[in-house]
């Protein structure tokens, strides 16, 4: 088979694209060297709104890779349009890249006639005629099973366990913001230790919500008095919870407190409360784009993605795969 072919279809994601190329280009597999061709791709949107999309070479007989940052309605749209347009230029494999799963949060049924749009989005994936996925850092572990093709997701303790290992100290506890995170937090606890021998404990912060992005109260689980603490979570939408689990923190007697999460969705007033926060620092990875300031701090998920992508091409798994 030629070499892959990868395609990016989020207009403003010029900058991921070209951290992408540049570590592509430096994996290797034993001593063959999987290249990826960066495609390009042609969109247009019209006056009423309606969008189209279509590859500017031959796919036919190819392994092609999608990336999207599936953030909006359009982005779906466009994603779901270039995976039609593959399938029915005769590629052979069509893999969407979606570093941010857009209705994650929508993992279960809220209400008793509401919908489960998790699952509504990895049907459309599906049916549009993908054959398989990556995915980094799910909200919750069930999304994968929506899928009936094949997933690959990378876990966000591979992003973001040497900024942690570098920031930590002997007061350093991690946190979780709800009991649904938990689970995270033990994930990236047991890794810390097995791969950097870093031990570290953990508190909880329990929201008690009045409404959708509107937390009533915090309530901190666990001593906290005298620590360094680091939040840890899977996205960030308008910083509303976070910056008030911070100060809940501090008033419980912390010392300090950071966070780490995966997704910044960063609507509405999340700048300013950021900016305006106790937080000592923010840190997210670049699934979304941001806008990094004296408190936000970006590490690229580009490396990992990379990664995947040379598992996908070699036909090893993606723990074997190692930057040379």
């Amino acid at each position: 088979m030629s070499n892959p072919i990868l395609f990016s279809i989020s207009d403003n994601r010029e900058n991921f694209v070209d951290k992408l190329k540049t570590v592509c280009d430096s994996f290797s597999v034993n001593t063959v060297l999987y290249k990826t061709h960066f495609g390009s791709v042609n969109m247009q949107k019209f006056s009423d709104g309606e969008l189209c999309v279509d590859f500017s070479e031959s796919v036919r007989g190819k392994k092609i890779y999608i990336l999207s940052s599936f953030n909006n309605s359009d982005e779906i749209v466009k994603l779901m349009l270039a995976i039609d347009a593959a399938k029915r230029a005769n590629a052979v494999e069509i893999i969407p890249i979606l570093p941010y799963y857009i209705y994650a949060r929508g993992d279960k049924k809220d209400q008793s006639r509401g919908p489960i749009g998790a699952k509504v989005m990895a049907k459309m994936i599906e049916s549009a005629g993908a054959t398989s996925v990556i995915l980094f850092d799910l909200h919750a572990d069930q999304i994968q099973g929506f899928f009936d093709i094949p997933v690959m997701h990378i876990d966000g303790k591979n992003v973001f366990d040497n900024y942690i290992v570098s920031v930590c100290n002997g007061n350093t506890i991690l946190c979780s913001p709800d009991a649904g995170s938990g689970k995270r937090v033990q994930r990236y606890k047991k890794h810390l230790a097995k791969h950097f021998g870093v031990n570290l404990s953990y508190v909880m912060a329990e929201k008690i919500r009045s409404g959708p992005n509107e937390v009533e109260e915090i309530i901190i689980i666990g001593d906290v008095t005298g620590k360094d603490v680091i939040i840890i979570d899977d996205l960030i939408d308008t910083a509303g919870t976070l910056c008030t689990a911070a100060k809940s923190l501090l008033d419980k007697g912390a010392k300090s407190v950071r966070a780490v999460i995966s997704h910044p969705i960063l609507s509405g007033p999340a700048y300013e409360r950021i900016s305006n926060s106790s937080l000592t620092e923010l840190v997210v990875s670049d699934s979304l784009e941001s806008k990094p300031n004296e408190k936000i701090k970006v590490i690229s998920v580009a490396d990992q993605i990379s990664r995947a992508i040379t598992a996908f091409n070699s036909g090893l798994s993606y723990t074997e795969i190692k930057n040379e």
